[in-house]
């Protein structure tokens, strides 16, 4: 199936505008209250990066495998809308790629994910993109962060990361010597119309999400 035509009106094209984006080695970070859209935003970028035909691993650690693949399946079937795309078809060519995993804190840290995605690529997986959501950084150790960015810095992919924060200024995030970590961060907040994705570090701007399908637009 030729993806081209999705890929160029990706939602997350919206975001590319704002010069967020990551490079290979980067890990970024979008905040959020809990509710408002932190996973349909990563769900986005992890279909993005599928569409071009590229492996993502999307790690949760609080929701079921089931409710993730039901965010992938929504917001596939709202992109594929717009160009009358068969979503099932689609959907079964980009799974190949997609890796789903469920983890609890408490009994998961991760220098555990960090090996589970070595072991991945040893078995011939190529990764691109990395997705760790809802993840409670403040009870993160900062030498876990640092192993965690080793490897993704040395495996040349890059990761986004969500996490619960109603704070809408950059430094009241995370402590500092976490939030250097991140290449990126964006904050989802309610506006009076809609709920917005405004840059925090590294590029500028705001995006707004549909506010019946919480996809990014214009």
């Amino acid at each position: 199936m030729d993806k081209s035509n999705l890929l160029s009106s990706s939602p997350v094209r919206y975001f590319d505008s704002t010069k967020a984006t990551l490079n290979p080695g980067e890990i970024g970070l979008i905040t959020a209250k809990k509710g408002l859209g932190k996973t349909s935003i990563l769900v986005q970028f992890g279909i993005d990066t599928l569409l071009k035909d590229k492996a993502i691993v999307h790690v949760s650690f609080d929701q079921k495998s089931s409710n993730v693949i039901s965010w992938y399946s929504s917001v596939l079937s709202e992109i594929c809308k717009k160009h009358k795309v068969d979503v099932d078809e689609l959907n079964s060519e980009l799974v190949r790629n997609r890796t789903i995993l469920n983890f609890n804190q408490e009994t998961f840290t991760l220098p555990k994910v960090v090996n589970t995605l070595k072991a991945l690529k040893e078995s011939g997986i190529e990764l691109n993109t990395v997705i760790v959501d809802d993840l409670d950084l403040s009870k993160v150790d900062c030498e876990d962060l640092n192993c965690f960015c080793e490897f993704i810095s040395s495996a040349k992919i890059n990761a986004w990361f969500s996490y619960n924060c109603e704070s809408e200024t950059l430094e009241d995030t995370l402590p500092a010597e976490k939030l250097e970590k991140f290449a990126a961060v964006a904050h989802l907040m309610q506006e009076p119309k809609c709920v917005s994705l405004t840059i925090l570090k590294k590029g500028e701007g705001k995006v707004p999400l549909n506010s019946k399908t919480l996809l990014m637009t214009n």
